[in-house]
């Protein structure tokens, strides 16, 4: 499992290039609207979205020895649902399903204990240290009443100018990137590539944002998070963090779900200067104060704790479960929260009495 339909199909991508194979060979992918697998696929890399959905249709997983839930530390609501779904199916139908949670930046401890048993304890822990590289960190600050494309353009050009190999930057979203974008253009070197990733563009659009800079050109890449786990781009030896993040909160006064553009977390700051050090030692440009690191919160807060969770409700009634205290939840969902969201659906007969 993969968090996003790109880190989905990067990491089936890098799996069936190690074994000199096509995705759709031994290892394929399935995501929101496309598939690529075949009778001979035996690693399947799904979004966290899209297991649900299997684990719903077919709660004993037949066929499937074991499920992988990478990047787990971002704590997606559907990350928390398919965890807790699958560990009910291993206890009631599945004794034989493997389930391993990974992450480089993960509160081991906490996973242990909900994935072990009181018989055989907490689950065991694997630490594996990787091919890691050197990053170099840079404090840049920012004023805070500079806006963000204003200080983060002039921290590119400034990485460029002093570094060599490509740049990735991290931006809130889709505007602030546009905006930065507007802010580079004209100012950039010759030989110098500009382009965008976000969710919102085509998986074309998106494979070409992390294919590496041509031969004698370099590359500058402005990503949401979506850039920030499970994705190397050859050639980055830089990136640029602006420290922030855009993440949905719902507000139960008005019942919509809104964007709020938070500061990231230690392990999200972590997870995006490693992005430097993936192929080479790299450099990272922060735009802030180094003080100001220790007062980041230390990881995501979960999207269970924030979501209308209205759809996990009804995928909750789907598995039979009225209760959420009956599953293994890392954080349970607040129980105003989820009465709130079980009123309306028993108004419109979306759930009966049982």
């Amino acid at each position: 499992l993969e968090p996003r339909r790109l880190a989905a199909r990067a990491a089936a991508a890098r799996m069936a290039s190690v074994l000199g194979e096509e995705v759709g060979g031994t290892v394929g992918f399935r995501v929101r609207m496309e598939a690529k697998v075949s009778a001979r696929t035996r690693i399947e890399v799904v979004t966290e979205g899209v297991f649900t959905r299997l684990i719903l249709d077919d709660p004993e997983l037949t066929g499937v020895a074991a499920v992988l839930f990478d990047e787990f530390h971002e704590r997606s609501l559907d990350g928390d649902l398919g965890l807790a779904l699958a560990l009910d199916a291993q206890g009631a139908l599945r004794p034989d399903l493997r389930l391993l949670v990974m992450s480089a930046t993960l509160d081991g401890a906490r996973v242990a204990a909900v994935l072990g048993d009181t018989v055989l304890g907490d689950a065991p822990v694997v630490t594996s240290e990787g091919r890691a590289f050197p990053v170099e960190t840079r404090h840049l600050g920012r004023d805070p009443g500079e806006r963000i494309e204003v200080a983060m353009a002039a921290a590119v050009r400034r990485a460029l100018a002093e570094e060599t190999g490509s740049v990735l930057a991290f931006l809130p979203g889709q505007a602030e990137i546009r905006r930065t974008a507007e802010q580079l253009d004209g100012r950039l070197g010759a030989d110098v590539d500009l382009a965008p990733l976000y969710g919102a563009l085509t998986p074309r659009e998106q494979d070409a944002a992390i294919r590496p800079a041509a031969p004698g050109r370099r590359k500058v890449v402005l990503a949401t998070s979506i850039a920030e786990t499970s994705l190397t781009i050859e050639g980055v030896r830089i990136v640029v963090d602006s420290g922030l993040a855009r993440v949905p909160r719902y507000e139960p006064a008005t019942g919509m779900t809104r964007l709020e553009t938070v500061r990231v977390s230690r392990a999200s700051a972590d997870q995006r200067r490693g992005r430097a050090g993936r192929t080479g030692p790299g450099f990272c440009y922060r735009l802030w104060d180094e003080p100001q690191t220790a007062a980041l919160a230390a990881y995501d807060r979960p999207e269970i704790l924030e979501a209308d969770l209205a759809s996990f409700v009804l995928d909750l009634a789907a598995w039979g479960v009225a209760d959420p205290a009956g599953l293994a939840f890392l954080d349970p969902p607040p129980k105003p929260a989820w009465d709130e969201a079980v009123a309306p659906l028993k108004d419109l007969d979306a759930l009966d009495g049982d």
